[in-house]
């Protein structure tokens, strides 16, 4: 019953993990963000879990940026809907960010 109960109660609240993605380049600060793996400069995921928000490269690499709060994210998000997955992993490898398209940029 409590696994019925996790799989259909709502994405959101302080234990969810959102994500959007961001097809352009980042700029933090005013520097240009730049995954230190594959030196890609734009189409990111953004991944949200409280206050901290990390940012995913389509090789796989990821990092958690502190140059982002939450504030941000909201604003990035810009509504409440969207597609749920059942797990983080699921929903990374149907977004594209499981490291399978690494070194190409999606339009």
């Amino acid at each position: 019953m409590l696994q019925l109960q996790a799989e259909t109660r709502p994405a959101d609240g302080p234990g969810a993990i959102r994500c959007v993605g961001h097809s352009r380049e980042l700029a933090l600060g005013g520097i240009p963000v730049m995954c230190s793996v594959c030196r890609a400069r734009r189409d990111w995921l953004l991944i949200n879990h409280g206050r901290n928000v990390w940012v995913r490269c389509r090789c796989g690499n990821q990092w958690l940026e502190p140059e982002i709060s939450r504030a941000d994210f909201d604003a990035l998000v810009g509504g409440p809907h969207g597609t749920t997955y059942p797990s983080v992993e699921a929903g990374l490898a149907a977004l594209g960010f499981d490291g399978v398209f690494a070194g190409i940029y999606l339009e």
